[in-house]
């Protein structure tokens, strides 16, 4: 992980038959992200049919990237998404300012924070 940082892992279950849906929506998400967030350095998604799921690994340069992020993408297509999926659990690791904490957990999403501690990148990026 590099300076501020903040990488998000966290995972949407589709209601029944919502699936597809749910998919669709975080096309939407990429693209609103990739457009409009040139602060959030990555982000990727993994479905995973099995579980009536996708998985999110986002990474954002800093906390004010994280909270441009929620204030804005997220903002708009969060009631949409809980309409047709469970949101939970979201993990967020690195230095999440505490007003973002604090806002992360007050969406009821399952939110745990923690801190870098060590590891090692071979891609050299």
């Amino acid at each position: 992980m590099k300076g501020n940082e903040i990488t998000v892992f966290y995972k949407w279950t589709a209601k029944p038959g919502k699936l597809d849906e749910l998919k669709a929506m975080y096309q939407e998400v990429f693209q609103a992200m990739q457009d409009n967030e040139p602060d959030s350095l990555k982000m990727e998604c993994y479905y995973a049919d099995e579980e009536n799921a996708i998985l999110v690994h986002d990474l954002f340069k800093d906390g004010n990237a994280l909270g441009f992020h929620l204030m804005g993408t997220a903002a708009q297509h969060f009631p949409q998404l809980l309409e047709i999926a469970t949101p939970g659990p979201f993990f967020f690791a690195g230095d999440v300012p505490e007003e973002l904490k604090q806002a992360a957990i007050g969406m009821q999403m399952g939110a745990e924070f923690g801190g870098h501690a060590f590891g090692f990148d071979r891609r050299g990026v």
